[in-house]
């Protein structure tokens, strides 16, 4: 949810396009790639919808009809992924990995950053979600709704990075952008949670102990997210993870263009023509 599901990217099957001369082109190389994308983006799509993702899918759409959910939280996730869209097909196109292994790892985490990350999931997700079921039970409307919206963004956030952690059609950047899209909106959401927990909710002098748990329960609960998605943005997301996908981005690009260019000069006429001139000088 944080981005660590894009860090690594799916890996790509070898290439097995010769050239005439039975020797594999860069060139040749890449638009086979390219043309293998193309071909598995629709089974990518489908075959990346595994439990989690069909789980976020019910999560969402039990969100959303209920009525819970503001239409400009309804509709900030097609906007995104209309603007995903657009950067990867105007701004940021993907040109696929020329490496031998097939790898694309933004960011690797250490044993303390996996931890990190599961804290993440615990305060951002699964609390959040039984705090949810523990309102309805208690029937405290103000509780699901404050709490609903940041769990809808969430869920649709971690179906978007698991989706298209799936396609090699998106790029690096774009892909690093989804977490930081929808992190920078939950956080205004989990603003307005905090608001409603801390300011907008008082109990009687006289409530029961259990009324008293609950509250407070529901206060630091939107003050843990809200403390965890700020650092998880300003100390994570913008300054480390952001910055590595574009330098992968451009490495692999400059990459791209050298060989391209070393093809090009390869199979240019001159080039041919020179050996066999100094075939018949000697």
């Amino acid at each position: 949810m944080s981005g660590v599901s894009l860090a690594v990217a799916p890996r790509s099957e070898p290439d097995r396009t010769v050239a005439p001369g039975g020797e594999k082109t860069d060139h040749q190389k890449f638009r086979h790639h390219l043309q293998q994308q193309q071909q598995l983006a629709v089974s990518g799509v489908m075959g990346s919808l595994r439990l989690i993702e069909l789980q976020l899918v019910a999560f969402i759409m039990v969100f959303s009809v209920s009525g819970l959910v503001p239409l400009l939280d309804l509709v900030f996730p097609a906007f995104i992924s209309v603007y995903l869209i657009a950067l990867s097909r105007f701004a940021f196109p993907s040109f696929g990995r020329l490496s031998t292994d097939g790898s694309q790892e933004i960011f690797n985490g250490s044993k303390m950053f996996k931890l990190y990350v599961i804290l993440g999931t615990t305060i951002g997700l699964l609390l959040p979600l039984a705090y949810v079921l523990g309102g309805f039970a208690r029937a405290d409307e103000n509780a699901v709704r404050s709490a609903t919206r940041h769990l809808f963004l969430l869920s649709f956030q971690i179906l978007t990075e698991n989706v298209i952690s799936g396609l090699s059609l998106f790029s690096p950047p774009v892909r690093a952008l989804v977490p930081l899209l929808y992190t920078g909106r939950r956080i205004f959401v989990i603003l307005d949670w905090v608001q409603d927990a801390w300011l907008n909710k008082t109990l009687p002098k006289n409530a029961p102990s259990k009324d008293v748990a609950w509250e407070w329960l529901g206060r630091w609960l939107a003050a843990a997210n809200l403390l965890y998605f700020s650092i998880n943005m300003l100390c994570f997301l913008i300054p480390q993870f952001l910055p590595r996908a574009f330098e992968s981005y451009f490495r692999d690009t400059d990459e791209l263009h050298r060989k391209m260019s070393e093809d090009k000069r390869a199979t240019s006429p001159a080039n041919r023509i020179r050996p066999t001139i100094d075939r018949k000088l000697d």
